[in-house]
């Protein structure tokens, strides 16, 4: 059964930092393309940032370019999400899924799969 599991979300001001986690099971990690997702209120899901487990290659969306990094560790079958410079139009809920390996990698929602249950990050001005 696959499960990916969040943690690190909470309250934290603007200019603030958070290191979310995800936690997989149930494939074959180091094969698989990796992306967190968020949703605000009221908007559309949207991709942040995906990472290929396989040879690292990521995709950023705009709007985080400079400000979050995204990483795996293979090892313990977890990729995290640094955020830093946060701003209050970063609060959302924040999903971490996965799909199988693609050539280029991309973040588009259609393409995955299987997803976390989400961990809410909420940035006060």
């Amino acid at each position: 059964e696959v499960q990916l599991v969040e943690s690190g979300g909470g309250l934290v001001q603007a200019g603030g930092s958070l290191r979310l986690s995800c936690a997989a099971s149930g494939f074959t990690f180091d094969e698989a393309v990796i992306g967190w997702f968020r949703q605000a209120p009221g908007k559309e899901r949207e991709g942040v940032s995906c990472i290929s487990s396989s040879d690292g290659s990521t995709y950023y969306a705009d709007s985080v370019k400079g400000r979050f990094t995204i990483s795996s560790d293979n090892a313990k079958n977890t990729v995290y999400l640094q955020v830093n410079s946060l701003k209050p139009e970063d609060t959302a809920v924040y999903f971490c899924a996965a799909r199988p390996p693609i050539e280029v990698v991309t973040c588009l929602e259609t393409d995955f799969g299987s997803w976390g249950q989400g961990t809410q990050v909420t940035v006060s001005s």
